[in-house]
């Protein structure tokens, strides 16, 4: 009974959403152009548009070697805090838009462990990965690549890191759902 409740409800809210992106759609640019480009504005500062421009396409991969007598054979594949480092440093580097496999990057997105596989955005994959970054492409290439950096400590469990320079990277619309259950606007203080 509750699933059923539920399906309603998510029936309604899905009906609302259609409406609002219908009015959207249908904004007459003749009389306002200003409309126009605020939406396409929250569009694309919501990261549901997709984008191309200038950066990096690093492609990560595990480990080819073999772990000695003793050690943890985990040290030589990749794990979350492993993208997560190569990712921080990007946004640190100025990283205007990220995505890996295909998902696009945004304030909620998760990165985790989820079993032999890491988990984006609650979609799973494995390796290898894909990173694509749009921003400039020597300031985020030389933050991947400066000395005790990322690249050089993943280097030491074998893990491999290419790292591209592109003029064309495209990163995908987010394409999840962002709904709040316990915020809601409010005045500004």
């Amino acid at each position: 009974m509750q699933v059923k409740h539920e399906k309603e409800e998510l029936i309604a809210h899905l009906v609302q959403i259609e409406e609002k992106l219908n009015t959207i759609k249908t904004i007459d640019t003749s009389t306002s152009p200003t409309t126009l480009y605020a939406s396409e504005n929250l569009k694309l500062q919501a990261c549901l548009l997709p984008l191309e421009g200038t950066g990096l396409i690093i492609k990560m991969d595990d480990s080819n070697k073999e772990a000695k007598v003793g050690e943890n054979p985990n040290l030589y594949i990749i794990h979350d805090d492993d993208l997560l480092r190569v990712i921080n440093e990007l946004r640190a580097a100025g990283a205007e838009a990220l995505s890996i496999n295909g998902q696009r990057l945004i304030d909620t997105s998760e990165i985790r462990c989820a079993g032999p596989t890491l988990s984006v955005n609650n979609v799973r994959s494995s390796a290898p990965y894909e990173i694509h970054a749009i921003g400039d492409k020597d300031t985020l290439e030389n933050a991947i690549k400066m000395r005790g950096g990322v690249a050089e400590t993943l280097k030491v469990w074998g893990i491999h890191l290419e790292v591209e320079s592109s003029d064309n990277v495209y990163i995908p619309p987010y394409k999840g759902s962002k709904s709040y259950s316990y915020a809601h606007i409010t005045d500004e203080r």
